[in-house]
């Protein structure tokens, strides 16, 4: 196993790489900090770790002077951010891997593979392969009955701390005990729903309407894209969007 550790100081980055890190079991998560200088007191006198993904802007001390610290602790560096004016820095540092964020998973899976050649070789399917139209959760609404639910049925999923609610499309709200990383499994990598805000999972089958950056639902529901997700939004309305292929002129007025 290698062992890792995540320094960002926005919880939604670390949420999103623990979500991309699953695709590798052979790499096991050991700490995540959002206080880089938590990070500095902790690292330097724990023990070593074979990989660090560390993110550059952050607040009180930066990601590449906190490389430049601790740097010894670790066997391969990872340098995430959302600027491409640090490549400098990060070759000051000896980064092994630059990550410009928002990041896909393919280019992540590349980065690693290069960092890393025999940690894609390791990896295995963590997505349950799902046959049927349905699945259980244990409802909270129900005193934790295990209510059915239909994949075709649901319209979002929206995190609720340690909780994700489960909007359906009859109005129903189903609640069940489970983080959005854990159900993300059995909808996004299974079944195909998509990910464009941190706090949602959303049926594709039940996008109603696009409205620049706000996602409207079949229910109604309006939700924002967040900054994170903005590449991979752009490229799947880019993926299904039937364009003209003459250029279209606006009437000109008699």
């Amino acid at each position: 196993m290698y062992r890792f550790v995540i320094v960002d100081d926005e919880a939604h980055a670390i949420e999103g790489l623990k979500v991309y890190m699953e695709h590798l079991p052979a790499f096991n998560l050991m700490a995540t900090y959002t206080d880089p200088v938590l990070a500095l007191k902790e690292l330097s006198c724990g023990s070593d770790v074979e990989l660090i993904f560390m993110d550059v802007d952050m607040p009180h001390l930066s990601g590449i002077e906190l490389a430049s610290i601790i740097r010894q602790k670790t066997n391969k560096l990872i340098l995430t951010t959302a600027h491409t004016k640090y490549g400098y820095q990060a070759f000051e540092v000896k980064a092994d891997g630059y990550l410009l964020k928002p990041y896909s998973l393919g280019k992540f899976l590349e980065t690693m593979q290069r960092v890393f050649p025999d940690s894609i070789k390791k990896a295995e399917p963590v997505a349950p392969q799902v046959l049927e139209n349905f699945f259980f959760v244990k409802s909270k609404e129900d005193s934790l009955k295990l209510v059915k639910i239909r994949f075709e049925e649901v319209v979002a999923v929206e995190s609720k701390l340690n909780y994700v609610q489960l909007r359906l499309e009859n109005g129903r709200n189903v609640t069940t005990y489970m983080s959005l990383s854990e159900i993300s499994k059995w909808l996004v990598e299974a079944r195909g729903f998509i990910q464009f805000q941190r706090s949602f999972i959303l049926n594709r089958e039940k996008i109603d309407a696009v409205d620049g950056n706000t996602i409207i639902m079949d229910n109604g529901q309006k939700i924002t894209v967040g900054d994170y997700y903005r590449k991979d939004f752009n490229e799947f309305i880019n993926r299904y969007l039937i364009k003209p292929r003459r250029r279209v002129d606006k009437p000109t007025p008699e």
